[in-house]
């Protein structure tokens, strides 16, 4: 291979990463469907024409933001889990809980699986909406060894932290809402 090719495809595996953070963001701020490739070109700052030379269309690259964003969470989990006072199942998934509700705090992560959620339909979305929670789902069974019935809790809690802060619950005073956050915190 020639010192060119390899310039260009070093320069495109360099800018992937990049170019899936501004779609994350772009993504997160507008949803799927009113957020166009050149958003994510100029939040990239590069030419619309080379984010398609990186991705094949405006799903592609929403999976690739889909992708990236798992891995930022499996990243925290990890920190959480690595951070866990005691090592019991317990303590570890309730330390990779409070690594994801920090996480969560930026809202850019929360924001694009609350819209992956909603165009789910779309048979590669839905697949790699899938992908990712298996793989947030293995990880919390093998790093804390928890049983079946804990790591379905931390999920389903994971998915109540959701509710809470796009929702705005933190600091209501209703008697439902008190009862939906009991136990609960999130950072501002």
């Amino acid at each position: 291979m020639s010192s060119t090719r390899s310039s260009i495809l070093s320069t495109a595996d360099a800018r992937r990463p990049i170019v899936a953070a501004a779609a994350m963001a772009q993504f997160a701020r507008g949803g799927y469907y009113a957020t166009t490739v050149a958003d994510v070109a100029r939040e990239a700052k590069i030419s619309p024409a080379y984010v398609f030379k990186l991705y094949s269309g405006k799903e592609a690259l929403f999976i690739a933001a889909l992708e990236a964003c798992f891995d930022a969470i499996l990243e925290a989990l990890e920190a959480g889990a690595d951070a866990a006072d005691g090592h019991t199942p317990d303590g570890i998934l309730d330390a990779m809980g409070d690594a994801y509700a920090q996480l969560i705090g930026d809202r850019t992560l929360l924001m694009l699986q609350v819209h992956a959620q909603s165009v789910a339909d779309i048979p590669e979305v839905g697949a790699a909406l899938r992908a990712g929670l298996a793989r947030v789902t293995t990880f919390a069974k093998s790093r804390s060894n928890g049983t079946d019935a804990a790591v379905q809790r931390f999920i389903a809690y994971g998915q109540l932290c959701h509710l809470i802060v796009t929702t705005q619950l933190d600091g209501r005073t209703e008697d439902w809402a008190a009862l939906l956050t009991e136990g609960m915190s999130h950072p501002e």
